[in-house]
């Protein structure tokens, strides 16, 4: 995997644990900083339509 300029919420504060996202060309990566070298991979098509249930609600209930 090349060098990815990994991007964090600004939600995420100062803390160094959070989830971090990269582009990779047509793919996406995600990983937690406090794990870097584990990445899930996905397509923007796939984080699109997680990323709508997600502003829907639909995760809601993990958070709680």
């Amino acid at each position: 995997m090349e060098q990815l300029n990994w991007q964090k919420s600004t939600f995420s504060g100062e803390d160094t644990d959070c989830v971090e996202i990269a582009s990779d060309g047509e793919l996406i990566r995600i990983r937690e900083s406090d794990e870097p070298a584990i990445a899930i991979t996905t397509t923007k098509a796939k984080l699109t339509a997680w990323l709508q249930g997600a502003k829907a609600g639909e995760f809601d209930h993990l958070t709680h």
